[in-house]
């Protein structure tokens, strides 16, 4: 049974919402994302309600706990990674198909903290994003075995070489983002020529290499965030 229909069945025995509660609701959703984009997971449900402008009751009578509000807010997303996933199996090229997923992924966490953090991280607490997640597992360990098979990615990479490349490339996006959020796209063109079998010429990189001044507006906009 599909993620959706477990979800529309589980809603089946629940009265819906009145329409202020839905609103609540949605308002709190919607608080959740924008915080989760801007500052990642590590929120806590009393900074959404803040951000929601609702009282922080509200936000527990919806939603017990955060890993509920991050499988609310997150589940789609991967459900729509699953679907790039999908899409990027039928690629006629195997390395286009590869690069079509990864650049989908990167483009996704390059915009939003929360999903780099969700991706990146484990599913405890979180029912309905790890069971997407377990959807999403086998395409692409296809997708990666396909690029290798067809001899254009490197035959001593592994799936799982994946996940610090990923979070390699989500720490180039949060490293410029305050000067110009495209430019992880000239850190994940090189990881890409990294990952040929033949790497042969080299790829024209997008972007450019930020001046001294804009490394350390970088620099102090990063420190900033982490405080």
């Amino acid at each position: 049974m599909s993620v959706r229909a477990d979800t529309a069945s589980a809603g089946a025995g629940r009265k819906p919402l009145r329409a202020d509660a839905e609103r609540n609701r949605r308002r709190i959703v919607d608080a959740a994302r924008e915080l989760f984009a801007s500052r990642g997971i590590d929120i806590t449900l009393d900074d959404v309600a803040a951000h929601a402008k609702v009282g922080v009751g509200t936000v527990y009578r919806r939603f017990s706990c955060k890993e509920e509000l991050i499988d609310g807010v997150f589940e789609q997303r991967l459900e729509e990674m699953l679907a790039h996933a999908e899409k990027a199996l039928q690629a006629d090229d195997a390395w286009d198909g590869l690069v079509m997923f990864l650049e989908s992924l990167c483009q996704g966490i390059s915009a939003d903290r929360g999903l780099n953090d969700v991706v990146m991280g484990n599913d405890e607490g979180c029912h309905g994003i790890a069971q997407v997640r377990e959807k999403i597992d086998p395409f692409v360990e296809k997708i990666v075995r396909r690029a290798r098979e067809s001899g254009q990615l490197r035959a001593d990479v592994e799936v799982n070489d994946f996940f610090p490349l990923i979070g390699m490339v989500g720490a180039a996006s949060e490293f410029t983002c305050s000067v110009e959020p495209a430019n992880w796209k000239r850190y994940f063109t090189l990881v890409l020529d990294g990952l040929r079998a033949e790497p042969g010429a080299a790829s024209d990189l997008p972007g450019r290499a930020f001046t001294s001044e804009e490394i350390l507006v970088a620099k102090t906009a990063m420190h900033r965030r982490k405080r």
